[in-house]
């Protein structure tokens, strides 16, 4: 038995702090700015695509090695497979971790600063100028950087707590309210005039705006919004017990996962088209569109607030993994603290996260190849590292890891037809590993 001493408490806590870990920025902010500026229907049918087939296959991977291992991501790999280079699998995950919180913790930051305001009935004014708002906001360093900092700050406090009285206690909590004020959102939204027009964009297929780049943002949407590729989800499921089924567990996870899509989607186009603003309006869409939306509501400014801290939860949610696999890593060897080692990785997130903090305002000529210092790395993360880290995980479960363990650990606790493993180990042999790799030759140009 390779379970851990310290573990998620049920099932339940289990499939919610991994939800949680999905459900952030994702599939909440990122995807629907990038379905704008991808084409909208036809976007979202690749999207769910991709999460089913190489998504959902890859989170199963992921809570087998963990799982299998009882290791978090570095150490599951060197027991897995020791004295040889797929260890760096797990390193690139921790890395990937840190690069990918030196600009979600921004986000967070930014989401934080609306909060307070919102609490102050600043957001929803007479003058409704949302866009100049957020420009006010992300485009002030001190503002920017206190919002990173206090971000930071509610990270540590909950990692430091550990995984049950710390992650698990937070999104049992948080998630199921998540989901209600969410729904409160779409009717609204709904009901708006003109907002079958973005329905409309975000449900109608149109295909002759698909093009490699948009293959590729779908594929990385598909992999950060489920939080695979970078070996969280080996961690959240070393601290599993053997008597949950896995693949019962990755499918809940998958499945709230693409319908807060739809309701990210639901909610925010019809705003979109009724108001105005252009669909492809970017990383602040959601900061100018949410405030216009409650705006329509009694009580919006009540409405807004609430909304607005279960965001600022979901997003903790998801950057809980993220530091998870970095303390955990760290704290592996039993030789330091977690507290102390939370506390120091903390601080150097926030020293990494300040040129992003600042791409708005004080870096904000400062480019890399066209792009400022938040735009670059989040291309670099979402688009580069996390598909090539889900490649290698994928070569490494059905090439390198006993299969004999792949197969019990698939099956255990569960009651799914025996072809299911056939389907799946078909998938991670060849459907998930040719399609990134195609996808990646699409966008280098030699498709």
């Amino acid at each position: 038995m390779n379970e851990r001493k310290d573990q998620w408490s049920s099932k339940l806590g289990f499939i919610l702090s991994s939800a949680g870990a999905a459900i952030g920025l994702g599939a909440i902010w990122k995807f629907p700015y990038v379905t704008g500026m991808s084409g909208g229907g036809a976007f979202f049918l690749i999207f769910v695509a991709f999460t089913l087939l190489i998504g959902l296959p890859m989170l199963i991977s992921e809570f087998i090695i963990g799982r299998g291992a009882g290791k978090e991501a570095i150490s599951a790999y060197k027991k897995l497979a020791p004295k040889s280079l797929w260890v760096w699998i797990g390193r690139l995950g921790v890395v990937g971790c840190f690069l990918l919180l030196s600009f979600y913790s921004v986000v967070g930051g930014w989401v934080l600063i609306y909060s307070g305001l919102s609490i102050q009935g600043k957001v929803i004014g007479d003058g409704g100028d949302y866009p100049a708002l957020f420009e006010s906001v992300t485009g002030s360093p001190w503002i920017t950087l206190l919002g990173l900092l206090i971000f930071t700050i509610a990270n540590v406090l909950v990692i430091s707590s550990g995984v049950q009285k710390g992650i698990e206690k937070a999104n049992k909590i948080m998630m199921p309210l998540l989901f209600v004020f969410f729904i409160i959102l779409v009717v609204r939204a709904l009901t708006l005039e003109g907002a079958m027009e973005g329905v409309k964009f975000f449900l109608y297929p149109d295909f002759s705006n698909v093009t490699g780049a948009s293959l590729l943002y779908a594929l990385g949407q598909a992999f950060f919004s489920l939080a695979v590729g970078f070996s969280c989800m080996v961690t959240y499921s070393s601290y599993l017990k053997k008597d949950v089924s896995l693949t019962s567990a990755a499918g809940s996870v998958v499945g709230m996962n693409i319908f807060v899509s739809l309701l990210a989607g639901l909610a925010i186009f019809p705003v979109v088209f009724a108001f105005g603003y252009e669909p492809e309006g970017g990383p602040g869409l959601l900061f100018m569109v949410l405030p216009s939306a409650f705006s329509q509501l009694p009580f919006g400014e009540l409405f807004l607030c609430l909304f607005l801290l279960l965001f600022l939860f979901a997003t903790l949610t998801s950057s809980f993994s993220l530091y998870e696999i970095i303390v955990a890593a760290v704290t592996a060897s039993g030789k330091r603290s977690r507290k102390s080692v939370t506390w120091l990785t903390g601080l150097i997130v926030f020293s990494a996260a300040i040129p992003a903090a600042l791409s708005s305002s004080s870096l904000g000529s400062f480019t890399i190849l066209g792009k400022n210092v938040f735009d670059g790395t989040d291309y670099l993360v979402s688009n580069l590292l996390l598909p090539f880290g889900s490649l290698l995980i994928a070569l490494f479960i059905v090439h390198k890891m006993d299969q004999v363990l792949v197969k019990e650990e698939f099956n255990l606790s569960s009651t799914v037809s025996p072809t299911l493993f056939s389907v799946w180990h078909f998938l991670m042999k060849w459907v998930v590993p040719i399609t990134i790799v195609v996808v990646f030759m699409n966008m280098l140009g030699f498709i």
